[in-house]
């Protein structure tokens, strides 16, 4: 496979606001910056850019994305702030083939919510409970190598219903210590693109920092990367239809 280019978005609310208070002793680079160290450790060779909210075109203009293979999306509080023309820009790529992983409270963004059409809506609570991931699809190519079950300390609970279409595939849910369980790993394709959403990583916990969610990440990314096809989006064709007469 040629060299991925990769780009790790970020709204950046959380890092400028320092809220949580000790956010910058897990995530001292953001965590854009953990991502993206942590793609670099599993997919060396990768290209990898970051950019955030208060960039100039949110750090997502055309050229970018069209150098971009694979698009991590992270956002929580500030889904309305995104300018509805980098939403199109970013949609029209997807439906072209970039890839896109929308990641943990990503599932309330702009282009997530656009690409699969309904309101992304779950039931969440924050108390510090232990997650347990577990694989239900051992043979899924974003399951490769990942420990099964994977246990996350604490993270913030989410739970069903889950207001998505029925995924493609469904490769991981989640159940917490208190009793929900959550389909917390799922994809879907549109247009030419394809798409992961992984919910473990709120910015109140250290999630991104255990390898085997560096490795469910980067084993998205090789899965929904199409390097060298030809960004096109679908289009609605008129042929003649003489051929049948």
């Amino acid at each position: 496979m040629s060299q991925l280019r990769i780009t790790v978005w970020n709204e950046g609310v959380h890092e400028s606001t320092q809220d949580p208070a000790g956010m910058d002793e897990y995530y001292p680079g953001g965590i854009h910056g953990a991502l993206a160290s942590g793609i670099g450790e599993q997919i060396p060779g990768a290209t990898v850019r970051t950019a955030l909210l208060d960039d100039p075109e949110h750090g997502l203009p055309e050229e970018v994305l069209a150098d971009t293979d694979v698009l991590l999306w992270w956002g929580h509080k500030a889904h309305g702030q995104v300018a509805d023309a980098v939403v199109d820009r970013v949609h029209q790529h997807v439906l072209g083939g970039m890839g896109l992983l929308v990641l943990h409270s990503g599932h309330f963004s702009k282009v997530f919510t656009r690409l699969l059409g309904t309101t992304c809506s779950l039931s969440w609570r924050n108390a510090a409970e232990r997650e347990v991931v577990w694989t239900v699809a051992p043979t899924h190519p974003i399951a490769a190598g990942v420990p099964n079950p994977v246990v996350i300390p604490e993270q913030e609970t989410y739970g069903e219903f889950f207001d998505i279409p029925v995924p493609d595939e469904l490769v991981f849910i989640s159940s917490f210590s208190g009793g929900e369980v959550f389909r917390s790993g799922v994809t879907f394709h549109r247009g030419q693109g394809r798409i992961f959403y992984f919910s473990p990583g709120d910015e109140r916990y250290p999630v991104y920092n255990q390898p085997e969610i560096k490795r469910i990440i980067a084993n998205g990314i090789h899965w929904a990367a199409r390097p060298g096809l030809e960004r096109t989006a679908p289009a609605v064709s008129n042929p003649t239809r003489d051929w049948y007469l």
